[in-house]
């Protein structure tokens, strides 16, 4: 199963909103292979099992930091005769997750956690990492604050390359796809 779902691919769908680690609703729908609306179904069945420490609905500014398109959504009192997302999606914490596969209640749900679950420990592990080198770092500037020496400028060089590799990396916002040169 982890060969058919690399980790990789797991880790572009976590957002950090709201001062939390989350996967959306469509992002779990592709990797358990069911439909959105499906899964929203089975979560609005057993909405008892999820508080808002494990799902909560995302506000417009939310979901268009995360790039998803709004303008098709429904309104109060037309319908979208175009298709796509109608309403704004639900973000799901980590144990929000792991209640997912009770409430999909099949294998491939499970395996699927399982797999999400490993995920979330192993960026755990790598922040905690990036953490205690950044504490190392800050001691080091400290105990040779002021008393640099001739070699000042090339230790300030390496440990402003060290803090950028530190930063989180990016990602992409540009438009994917050919551009049409316009005559």
């Amino acid at each position: 199963m982890s060969d058919l779902i690399p980790s990789e691919r797991i880790e572009d769908k976590i957002y950090l909103i709201r001062g939390q680690k989350v996967i959306l609703d469509y992002d779990l729908a592709s990797l358990y292979k069911v439909r959105t609306k499906h899964l929203k179904r089975q979560v609005k069945r057993n909405l008892t099992r999820f508080p808002e420490d494990f799902m909560f609905q995302l506000t417009t500014e939310e979901a268009l930091r995360c790039q998803i398109g709004t303008s098709n959504l429904k309104s109060q009192i037309a319908t979208s005769s175009r298709g796509g997302r109608r309403y704004l999606p639900f973000a799901f914490t980590e144990p929000g997750i792991a209640m997912l596969s009770s409430v999909l209640n099949s294998e491939r749900a499970v395996q699927v956690n399982i797999i999400i679950m490993r995920t979330f420990i192993r960026l755990r592990k790598i922040l905690a990492t990036h953490k205690e080198l950044a504490d190392k770092l800050k001691e080091l500037e400290s105990k040779f604050n002021g008393r640099w020496g001739k070699h000042e400028i090339e230790i300030q060089g390496i440990l402003k390359i060290i803090r950028k590799l530190l930063q989180p990396p990016r990602r992409k916002t540009g438009k994917i796809g050919f551009l049409r040169d316009r005559d």
